[in-house]
């Protein structure tokens, strides 16, 4: 095993890990990839904890315990999954200590059926916050339209954000203004903002996988030699926009005043096509100040035999400029495909989530004490 994974954490970008289940957490494995994996995070979604509790291991015993109380399927998914982010946040507690709170840091996501609903999307947040009662959590709200203003809402309390499902440029920048008003917010109420953290998850491999697929149906050689550059080339500009929002004279007039920037996250970095080298969403992202979500494999394969040469992003904005115009060239509306990515994205979401409640609903079927 090459040292890939210090390299990566010595240039700035924290590694957390794209998983989480009971077993990861009570088999002492969550610990070992902390202590020697250089992990300091862990990202959650609806398909991960339906994968965790479907797969059942290490959750009878609660499951029981609910069934026995009646508790409805909702109750005991909330129950079940903030049992497993207080548990993780508390093994990634030293982190947070040592890192002044940057990292060491669990996401739970709020309901995906919420992502069009502001109000219903911040008292769930609130409730999440209240239920984990972890200093280093982060609550997850996806970047649509009504998840914005749930946002500044939510940092505004005091509440630190992972913002997910961000795929267009456009977006990222009103989600950084959402969040720069939530500090704002935050400091009218007299709130510290020092103890207000945040990070804006970037989603990666998904846009290669769209638009590697409009450029097939193109056809052309022009066109098939552009695949697999644009979510990279997308990538690499959102961080352009976070250098120019994170050095304007609004943000320097909060960091005056403790508050943190928002960091970029790379997420969904596990490679779609098998065309293209494993550790690339890994190796061609580095940049200081960021997050890269790995799933396990992923991991591995950073660890294995990943290619850390340095910052891969600033001194890249002209190219990739250049890229995304290319694409927009073969008849590729960027607009039209981000737009169908966050669709997608909340769709898939919601779907995972509804797979969670029928397979917790089950379990709580089958272990349900017999009626006297």
């Amino acid at each position: 095993m090459t040292d890939a994974l210090k390299r990566l954490s010595d240039e700035g970008v924290a590694i957390w890990l794209d998983d989480l289940s009971r077993k990861r957490i009570t088999s002492g494995n969550l610990a070992e990839l902390i202590d020697q994996s250089h992990v300091v995070g862990v990202t959650t979604n609806p398909a991960i904890f339906q994968k965790a509790i479907s797969g059942g291991e290490g959750y009878e015993q609660q499951l029981t315990d609910l069934a026995t109380r009646k508790v409805t399927v909702e109750e005991a998914l909330r129950m079940i999954t903030t049992a497993d982010v207080r548990d993780a946040a508390d093994i990634l507690r030293p982190v947070y200590d040592r890192t002044d709170g940057q990292d060491g840091r669990v996401s739970i996501e709020v309901d995906p059926r919420l992502a069009h609903n502001t109000p219903a999307t911040v008292a769930e947040a609130k409730q999440l916050a209240w239920l984990v009662d972890r200093p280093n959590t982060l609550i997850k709200i996806p970047a649509t339209k009504a998840g914005l203003p749930a946002i500044t809402e939510v940092i505004g309390r005091g509440i630190s954000v992972n913002v997910t499902l961000i795929f267009s440029l456009e977006r990222y920048r009103e989600v950084m203004d959402a969040y720069l008003a939530g500090l704002e917010k935050a400091k009218a109420s007299g709130l510290d903002l020092s103890l207000i953290h945040s990070v804006a998850s970037f989603f990666v491999s998904r846009v290669d996988s769209e638009i590697d697929k409009r450029l097939d149906a193109v056809g052309t050689d022009e066109a098939k030699a552009l695949k697999g550059k644009a979510a990279l080339a997308n990538a690499r500009l959102a961080y352009q926009a976070y250098e120019e929002v994170f050095s304007s004279d609004r943000w320097t007039a909060l960091e005056r005043v403790g508050a943190n920037k928002q960091r970029p996250l790379w997420a969904s970095t596990g490679v779609k096509d098998p065309a293209y080298k494993d550790t690339l969403y890994v190796d061609d992202l580095v940049a200081p100040n960021t997050v890269n979500t790995m799933p396990e494999a992923t991991l591995e394969a950073a660890a294995d035999h990943g290619r850390i040469t340095g910052d891969t992003v600033r001194g890249s904005y002209e190219q990739a400029r250049a890229e995304l115009d290319a694409v927009a060239k073969q008849g590729i509306s960027y607009d039209d495909v981000v737009q169908l990515l966050e669709d997608e994205g909340v769709e898939k979401f919601e779907a995972s989530w509804n797979d969670l409640l029928k397979s917790t609903e089950a379990e709580l079927q089958r272990l349900a004490p017999t009626e006297a």
